[in-house]
C-alpha cells in the first residue's frame, strides 16, 4: 500500500465518524518556543491548553513535522529522520480511552477491502501504563486482546507530557511485531526493534507541576476535560505494509535512493559508507523540498539554518559517492513527483521550489571552494602554533560563514593530521541558537510567563480589535502586568503591559510594525504606548509605561493612536502589495512573497528569485507600481473562505497560518491579497513610491527597500541637489554626467596604474643589490633581511622571485624578505630547487617566521608567505630563520 493510500483511508476512516479533517499546518510554526513543527498534536496545542475554543470536538489529520537535534545521526542508522508524517486523531471533550481504542483497534485490523490497513491482530502488542488499569481492561475485555500480548511499562515509556506544567496523562502503544528476523520475543518490553511502535494513544487526563526530566514531577489533580491525542507514524505503517526493512526502503525515500544511484552509480546495500551517504541523501532531500514548500529559504539563522545544512549535508554526501557536477535539480523533481501526489501544492510551485534549491546548491559549491582556502590557513597556523586540534571557533566560522557542514570540516582537517574541538564547536552552535530562541521569545512576551497572559485570555477573551475603522475608542483595562509579573495597579514610571477589552491599536504582525499612542484614565492617568504584541493568540498587549498617575484593573480607559504614524505605515503596507504584484508580474509566480517590513514611511520587501534583479527591470516595476497610483484605484477588504479566498486569486504568503475565514485585501484590478494589515482607502493616498534597490539576504532570496509619500519626495529632492552640484563641478548636463563621470574615474584609474608600475620598479631595483650579498652558510646563498616599509605583499613577492633567478641555479638559494605594510608584519619566503633538495621549504622557514612575528602563514615549497601582529619582532624572525637554515644546511 503507497504512503498516498495510507494518508488518504486514514482521513476517510476518521471523517466518516464525525472528525473534522484538518489539513495540515504549515512546518513554521505558530509558536515561538518552536522553529519547525515537530509533532503532530502541535497545531492543536492552543486547544489541548485552553487558549483556544477548538473548532469541533473530534478532529483528524496528517500533519507534516520535521525533527533536528540530531542531524548528525541521520543515515547511520535506518531509524533516525528528519521529516515525517504523524497520522492523529484528537478528541477535545468527547470519546475517551474506550473510543480512542477501539478506533485504533478498528482502522489497523480491519480488511483492506473494508478501507481498513489489515493488520493480523496477533502480530499487535499492547503496552499499557503501569498504573492504568482501566486502559488495560478495555484492550483485554472490549476489544479481546490476551492478557500475555498486553505489557505494562512506567512513566519514560508510557506518559506523557509537553516537558512543562499543564496537561499530561498515560499513553497506550500498539507495536507489530515483524518476526524472529529481527530479534528475540518478548515483545516491546524486551525488543523495540522486533517489535516497533507505530501507534500511541494520549490519554490526557491529569495536569503535571513542576519538575525535571520524563518521570520527576507531581500529578497536581484531573483536568476539568479529558482529551484524546494521538499519533501513527505513517513511515512506519508504511514500512510494515509495504513488506520493506525500514522507513528508507518505503515508496517516498526509496525512489530518491535509486535515482542518487543513477546519478552516481553507487547502488544501495553495496557497502555501509555509501548507504550511510544514500540514506542522507534520501532524507535531506525530502525534508528540504518539504521546508521550501512551506515558505522556508536557506539561511544562516533559524529554520533557514536547518534548511542549509541538511542541503549541504545532502550535497556534500552526493559529492563522496562520486556526483561532480550539480545534482539537486533531478534529485528535488524525484521528491516532487512522489510527495506530490499527498501535498498537490507541490505540482503547482515545483518551479519556485527548484529555483531555491537550484541557487542554495551554486552557493554551496562555490562556498566549498572558497571555504577551502579559509580552512586550508586555519590549519597551517594550528600546525605553525604546535597544535594538533582545530578550534572550535575556526570550525564555527567556516560553518557561521562558509556554510561548511561539521562532518565536512572534520573530514577536511583529518585528511591533514588535525582533529576538530567539536565540542567547543556545537557549544558556539548552541549559544547561536539560544540566543535566535531568546530574542525571539522576549520580542513576544517581553519575558514574561506566558501562563499570564493565558489567565488574563481565561479570564476577558480575546481583544476585539477595532483599527480598521477607528483610531480611537473607549474601553477597559482588563489585564496589567509590571515587570512580567500580573499585578493590580501600577504607579508613574512603572514599566507595564496593557490588555484590553477592545482597542484600536495594531498588533505586530504580517510584516506590519505596531502602533503607538497613549491610552487615558478617567482618574487622568496617562500610558505611552510604545509597541503592541499577541502572545498568544487573539490578545493583544500594550507595551510602555506609566507617564502620570495610576493604572488599576477594571479602569475605564480611552485608547488612541498616533494617527500620523499608522497612515504613514498604511501607505507603505498598501505600496508593498503593489510591489509584490509588479514583481510577480516581471519575474513570475517564483517571485513569492518571503518577508517584509512595513514602517512609517518606508518598507522592505523580501522575495525569491535566484538572480539579481536587472536595474532595468527594476525600473519597470518602479514605473508600474506608481502608474497604478495615478489611476486611483480604491483598497477593500472583505472577510471570506480561505477556498473562497484561493479561487478569486488571492495571494498567500508563505510560513503564514490562516483560519477557515480569511480578510482578502483587494487593490482595484491590481492585487489581491490574503492580509490582516491596515491600508489606504485609495491608490491615489500613496503619492509616490521610489524603489532604492534590491540586494541579496540569502540564497534564492532578494530583498527591495522603498520610500513612500513624503519620504520618497525627501529622497529624490535630495537627489536633485546632489545632481546640481555634480553639474557645477562636471560643467555638465544631467544627462552628460555619467559619460563624464566615467571619463574621469577611467584617468584616475590610468594614473594609479602608472604610480603602480612606477613603484615596482623602483622595488626591483634593489634586486641586484640584494642579490649580490647573498650570506653562504654551508655552501647555500641566503639573502635576508628588511625592505623599506610600505611595500604591498604582491610586489614583495616579485621581488623575493627576482633575486631568486639572479643567483646561479644550481646554488642552493633561499631568499627571506621582511616589511612592514598597513602596521603589520609581512614576509616572502622562496627557495630553488637545490635548496629544497638539502630539505629548506619555503613553507617550513614561513611558519618559522611567522610564529616569532605573532602570527600564521603557508604556501607551497618553493615559495611561501606569512605575517603576524608584531612589527617590532621582525629582527627576531629573521634570526629564528637564520638559524633554522643553518641547523638544515
Amino acid at each position: 500500500m503507497e504512503s498516498a493510500e495510507i494518508r488518504r483511508r486514514w482521513l476517510s476512516f476518521f471523517e466518516e465518524r464525525g472528525h473534522a479533517v484538518v489539513p495540515s499546518a504549515s512546518l513554521i510554526a505558530d509558536d515561538p518556543t518552536l522553529l519547525l513543527v515537530n509533532a503532530g498534536m502541535v497545531p492543536f496545542k492552543p486547544y489541548f491548553l485552553g487558549e483556544t475554543k477548538p473548532p469541533a470536538p473530534r478532529a483528524t489529520s496528517v500533519q507534516k513535522c520535521v525533527r533536528t537535534p540530531d542531524i548528525e545521526e541521520v543515515g547511520k542508522t535506518t531509524r533516525h529522520g528528519t521529516f515525517f508524517q504523524m497520522c492523529g486523531n484528537f478528541s477535545f471533550g468527547d470519546y475517551f480511552k474506550e473510543g480512542a481504542i477501539k478506533y485504533a483497534w478498528e482502522l489497523l485490523t480491519s480488511s483492506v477491502a473494508d478501507g481498513g490497513y489489515g493488520l493480523e491482530p496477533e502480530k499487535l502488542w499492547i503496552t499499557v501504563y503501569l498504573d492504568d488499569d482501566e486502559a488495560e481492561q478495555i484492550w483485554r475485555e472490549k476489544i479481546g486482546v490476551p492478557a500475555e500480548r498486553i505489557q505494562r511499562l512506567g512513566k519514560k515509556d508510557n506518559f506523557w507530557s509537553m516537558g512543562v506544567p499543564g496537561p499530561c496523562g498515560p499513553c497506550s502503544e500498539i507495536n507489530y511485531d515483524r518476526g524472529p528476523e529481527f530479534g528475540v520475543e518478548g515483545g516491546p518490553a524486551v525488543n523495540d526493534e522486533r517489535y516497533v511502535e507505530i501507534w500511541n494513544l494520549v490519554f490526557m487526563q491529569y495536569e503535571r507541576g513542576a519538575g525535571d526530566g520524563k518521570e520527576d514531577f507531581p500529578i497536581l489533580g484531573d483536568l476539568p476535560s479529558k482529551n484524546i491525542d494521538t499519533g501513527l507514524g505513517l513511515e512506519r505503517l508504511a514500512m510494515i505494509l509495504q513488506g520493506v526493512q525500514n522507513m528508507y526502503e518505503t515508496d517516498t525515500l526509496r525512489v530518491v535512493m535509486d535515482k542518487a544511484t543513477e546519478l552516481t552509480g553507487v547502488q544501495y546495500g553495496a557497502a555501509q559508507g555509501t548507504d550511510v551517504s544514500m540514506r542522507v541523501v534520501a532524507d535531506h532531500i525530502r525534508t528540504s523540498v518539504m521546508l521550501i514548500g512551506d515558505g522556508v529559504t536557506p539561511g544562516n539563522e533559524g529554520r533557514g539554518y536547518v534548511l542549509r545544512r541538511i542541503m549541504r549535508r545532502a550535497i556534500r554526501n552526493m559529492r563522496l559517492m562520486g556526483a561532480t557536477g550539480p545534482v539537486v535539480q533531478d534529485l528535488v523533481d524525484v521528491v516532487i513527483n512522489t510527495m506530490g501526489q499527498q501535498y498537490p501544492e507541490l505540482l503547482t510551485d515545483r518551479k519556485r521550489i527548484e529555483t531555491v534549491a537550484l541557487a542554495e546548491e551554486a552557493a554551496f559549491l562555490k562556498a566549498v571552494k572558497g571555504g577551502t582556502n579559509i580552512l586550508d590557513t586555519a590549519v597551517s597556523e594550528t600546525k605553525a602554533a604546535g597544535g594538533t586540534v582545530l578550534s572550535g571557533d575556526k570550525a564555527f566560522l567556516l560553518h557561521d560563514t562558509w556554510g561548511f557542514p561539521i562532518d565536512l570540516t572534520l573530514e577536511m582537517a583529518a585528511e591533514q593530521g588535525l582533529a576538530v574541538d567539536e565540542r567547543g564547536f556545537r557549544r558556539l552552535m548552541q549559544e547561536q541558537r539560544d540566543r535566535a530562541k531568546a530574542d525571539a521569545k522576549a520580542k513576544k512576551t517581553g519575558h514574561a510567563d506566558m501562563s499570564a497572559y493565558r489567565e488574563i485570555a481565561d479570564g476577558s477573551g480575546a481583544t476585539e480589535f477595532t483599527g480598521y475603522a477607528t483610531t480611537q475608542g473607549e474601553s477597559t483595562i482588563v489585564g496589567l502586568l509590571v515587570n512580567g509579573v500580573s499585578a493590580p495597579a501600577a504607579s508613574e514610571g512603572d514599566e507595564v503591559e496593557v490588555v484590553l477589552d477592545r482597542t484600536p491599536f495594531y498588533a505586530e504582525g504580517g510584516g506590519q510594525l505596531a502602533d503607538q499612542g497613549r491610552i487615558k484614565l478617567d482618574t487622568g492617568a496617562v500610558i505611552e504606548v510604545r509597541d503592541v504584541q499577541q502572545p498568544v493568540p487573539g490578545v493583544s498587549v500594550h507595551k510602555g509605561s506609566v507617564q502620570v498617575g495610576e493604572v488599576t484593573v477594571g479602569a475605564s480607559a480611552y485608547a488612541a493612536i498616533d494617527i500620523k504614524r499608522r497612515r504613514a505605515i498604511a501607505r507603505a503596507h498598501s505600496a508593498t502589495h503593489l510591489t509584490h504584484q509588479a514583481l510577480r508580474d516581471a519575474l513570475g509566480p517564483t517571485a513569492a512573497q518571503a518577508g517584509s517590513e512595513n514602517s512609517p514611511g518606508r518598507f522592505r520587501f523580501d522575495f525569491g528569485s535566484p538572480n539579481a534583479v536587472p536595474g532595468s527591470v527594476l525600473t519597470d516595476v518602479e514605473q508600474k507600481i506608481n502608474d497604478v497610483l495615478s489611476r486611483e484605484l480604491d483598497v477593500t477588504a472583505e472577510i471570506m473562505s480561505i477556498d473562497e479566498a484561493k479561487k478569486q486569486g488571492a495571494i498567500a504568503e508563505f510560513g503564514e497560518k490562516y483560519g477557515e475565514r480569511v480578510r482578502v485585501v483587494t487593490i482595484g484590478d491590481f492585487s489581491k491579497e490574503l492580509c490582516g494589515g491596515t491600508h489606504v482607502g485609495n491608490t491615489s493616498q500613496l503619492g509616490l513610491v521610489k524603489l532604492l534597490g534590491e540586494s541579496s539576504i540569502g540564497s534564492g532570496v532578494r530583498r527591495v527597500e522603498a520610500l513612500v509619500g513624503v519620504d520618497a519626495y525627501n529622497f529624490l529632492a535630495k537627489e536633485h541637489t546632489v545632481v546640481a552640484q555634480l553639474q557645477e563641478l562636471v560643467k555638465g548636463r544631467p544627462e552628460e554626467l555619467p559619460e563624464k563621470i566615467a571619463s574621469m574615474l577611467g584617468k584616475l584609474k590610468d594614473a594609479e596604474k602608472e604610480i603602480e608600475k612606477f613603484r615596482a620598479e623602483k622595488v626591483l631595483q634593489a634586486a641586484a643589490g640584494l642579490a649580490a650579498n647573498a650570506q653562504d652558510i654551508h655552501g647555500v646563498a641566503l639573502v635576508i633581511g628588511q625592505v623599506a616599509d610600505g611595500i604591498g605583499a604582491d610586489d614583495l613577492r616579485k621581488l623575493v622571485l627576482d633575486v631568486r633567478v639572479r643567483i646561479p641555479g644550481d646554488r642552493p638559494t633561499v631568499v627571506a624578505l621582511f616589511t612592514v605594510a598597513n602596521d603589520r608584519p609581512l614576509t616572502v619566503i622562496a627557495t630553488n630547487e637545490a635548496a629544497r633538495e638539502r630539505g629548506l621549504k619555503a613553507g617550513d622557514l614561513v611558519r618559522t617566521a611567522a610564529k616569532t612575528l605573532g602570527g600564521g602563514g603557508g604556501g607551497k615549497p618553493d615559495v611561501a608567505q606569512g605575517g603576524g601582529q608584531n612589527p617590532a619582532a621582525i629582527p627576531e624572525a629573521i634570526s629564528a630563520v637564520e638559524r633554522l637554515v643553518v641547523e638544515t644546511a
